[in-house]
C-alpha cells in the first residue's frame, strides 16, 4: 500500500487529505482542516505563514507515517528569502493594493502585445510580475535583500525540507515564464531588470525535491487548478473544464500555447499542466462573490448558511439584473452586495435590494460569464465544446450547475468535488511509480468517483438575457469582444 498526503490550500481554508492506493483501488480521507486567515501587517495584506506552517505540521502528525507529501495552492503569490536562507517577511496577498497602476506603467518597458507574446499569460495586476515591480519601486531596500523567490507551494516545501525548487505549473501563473520553452522569459526579465538568479531551478510536476520525517517531499502541480485538471475524469471529446472555487478557471487542454494578439485581447491565459500540456483558460472571479457577500451580511448582523443563500436566490425573480464578476470593484474584500447594487445602477438595470435578489444576480451573472468565456475560447481556438466539466467546490452548488447548463446550452458534468486533492494524490502516486501516467490516473478517477450530469433546461429562456448581458459588458467596458 502507498500512503500519500496532499496539502490543498485555498484562499480561505486548507486541508490535509490522506490518500491510500492498493491493488488498483484508491481511497482518501480528510485528516485535518484549518482556516486560512490573511491579515493586515506592516502596511500590507498578508498571509500568516507561521500559522499555515503550524497547520501543515499538525496535519502531517495526524496523518501518521506516509510515503510522500505535496502541496498545492493558489497562484501568483510568493515568499522572499535572504542570502542566509531566511524568510524576509510574510508573503503579501494578491488582493493587496500595492500593484495598483503598475500594469499600465509596465507597458512603457514592454508593450502589452510583446509581454503577452513572451508569456501567454492573461494580464492581471495580481500577477507575480507586477508584485515584483511593486517591490522594486516601493520597497527598494527589501528588493535589495531578496536573494531567492519561492512561490507559495514551493515555500511550504522549503519550510519542511529546505529544498529550493520552482515547480513549472505554479511558475506559469507568474507572467514570467515562456510557455513554449517552459523556461524563464529572458525578454521579460531583461525588460524589468529582474535577475534570473532570484528564481530557484525549475522542476517538472512530480519531482521529488526532499524529505520530511521519512516521507518524500514531492513538487506536485503547485497550482491548485492544474491539480484539479489532472484529476479530470477521462473527459468527453471536446469538453471544456471549469475549476470552480474562489476563482473560476474555465479552459481546455491544448498541445501548444496560443500567443496571438486576439488571445491577448480576449484575456486568455496559457498555463502549464501537470502533464506538460497547455491549459488554455480564462480567469474569472468565482465563488468569492458569494463568500464575501456572506461575510458582509455577517458583519451587518445577518447570518446565512450557503443553503439559505441558495434558497433565497431561487425565490427571487429570475434574469432581472446582471454584473460582470470581473469588474475591478469586485476584487477587493468588502461590501460586495453594495458594489453589486452600484454596478446595476450604473448600467441602468433594476437594482437588487434584497439578499435573494443580490444572490440571484450573482448566480446568473456567473453562468452568463461562463458562457461568454466559452465563446471566447471558441473564437481563439476554433473549437466547439460539447460539454463543460466542472471540478472542485462549485460542483456542490447544484443551482449554479443547473444555471450554467441552461445558459450555455451544453451538458454540465460536475465532479469530483475533491478534484484538486485527488490530482495532488495522483501526481504523487505517479512520482512513486504506482501510476504510469496522468491519463492512467484519470481513468482511475473516472472509475471510482461520482459525477452528476446536468442537461440544459430552458436554454431558449436565457437567449434574450445573454444578448442583454453582452450589451451590459460593452456598456461597462470591462471586456473585449
Amino acid at each position: 500500500m502507498s500512503r500519500v498526503l496532499a496539502f490543498d490550500f485555498g484562499a480561505s481554508s486548507g486541508r490535509a487529505i490522506l490518500g491510500a492506493y492498493e491493488n488498483g483501488e484508491l481511497s482518501y480521507q480528510e485528516v485535518h482542516r484549518f482556516e486560512n486567515n490573511p491579515r493586515d501587517k506592516d502596511g500590507h495584506f498578508r498571509w500568516d505563514f507561521e500559522d499555515l506552517l503550524a497547520n501543515v505540521r499538525l496535519g502531517a502528525q495526524k496523518a501518521g507515517p506516509v510515503d510522500s507529501l505535496a502541496f498545492d495552492t493558489w497562484g501568483v503569490d510568493f515568499g522572499l528569502l535572504d542570502a542566509q536562507g531566511r524568510l524576509l517577511e510574510d508573503p503579501v496577498h494578491y488582493r493587496d493594493q500595492r500593484t495598483a497602476g503598475l500594469v499600465e506603467e509596465a507597458f512603457q518597458s514592454l508593450p502589452a502585445g510583446a509581454l503577452y507574446g513572451a508569456t501567454g499569460t492573461q494580464i492581471l495586476n495580481i500577477n507575480s510580475l507586477y508584485q515584483l515591480l511593486a517591490l522594486q519601486r516601493q520597497e527598494p531596500q527589501l528588493w535589495e535583500k531578496a536573494h531567492r523567490l519561492l512561490f507559495m507551494p514551493d515555500l511550504l516545501a522549503w519550510a519542511l525540507c529546505g529544498a529550493q525548487a520552482c515547480e513549472t505549473t505554479i511558475a506559469s501563473t507568474s507572467q514570467l515564464l515562456d510557455p513554449c520553452s517552459q523556461s524563464w522569459s529572458q525578454q521579460v526579465l531583461s525588460a524589468f531588470r529582474i535577475p534570473q538568479e532570484l528564481f530557484a531551478p525549475l522542476v517538472k510536476s512530480g519531482t521529488v525535491v526532499g524529505e520530511y520525517q521519512g516521507a518524500k517531499v514531492i513538487a506536485a502541480a503547485g497550482h491548485d487548478t492544474q491539480c484539479a485538471v489532472a484529476a479530470l475524469p477521462a473527459p468527453e471529446k471536446d469538453a471544456a473544464f471549469l475549476s470552480c472555487g474562489t476563482w473560476s478557471l474555465l479552459g481546455c487542454e491544448l498541445e501548444e500555447p496560443v500567443l496571438t494578439e486576439q488571445s491577448r485581447v480576449l484575456g486568455l491565459s496559457n498555463e502549464i499542466g501537470a502533464n506538460g500540456k497547455v491549459n488554455y483558460l480564462k480567469n474569472i472571479i468565482g465563488l468569492w462573490l458569494i463568500q464575501e457577500s456572506r461575510r458582509q451580511w455577517r458583519r451587518e448582523g445577518q447570518e446565512y448558511s450557503y443553503a439559505d443563500l441558495e434558497r433565497l436566490a431561487l425565490e427571487a425573480q429570475p434574469l432581472r439584473s446582471f454584473i460582470d464578476p470581473d469588474a475591478p470593484e469586485f476584487a477587493p474584500p468588502g461590501d460586495i452586495p453594495g458594489r453589486v447594487r452600484d454596478f446595476c445602477r450604473r448600467t441602468g438595470q433594476p437594482v437588487p435590494e434584497t439578499v435573494g435578489q443580490v444572490m440571484r444576480c450573482i448566480y446568473e451573472s456567473l453562468a452568463l460569464k461562463y458562457r461568454f468565456a466559452l465563446g471566447q475560447l471558441t473564437q481563439a481556438t476554433g473549437k466547439k465544446f460539447s460539454a463543460l466539466h466542472v471540478l472542485g467546490g462549485g460542483t456542490k452548488d447544484g443551482l449554479l450547475c443547473r444555471m450554467t447548463a441552461a445558459c450555455t446550452g451544453i451538458p454540465v458534468i460536475a465532479g469530483p468535488v475533491e478534484a484538486t486533492a485527488l490530482g495532488n494524490i495522483l501526481i504523487q502516486l505517479k512520482a512513486l511509480g504506482q501510476l504510469e501516467s496522468i491519463a492512467q490516473g484519470r481513468e482511475l478517477i473516472a472509475r471510482t468517483e461520482k459525477v452528476t450530469r446536468y442537461e440544459p433546461q430552458d436554454h431558449a429562456g436565457w437567449e434574450a438575457s445573454y444578448q442583454t448581458y453582452e450589451t451590459i459588458l460593452r456598456h461597462a467596458d470591462t471586456e473585449n469582444f
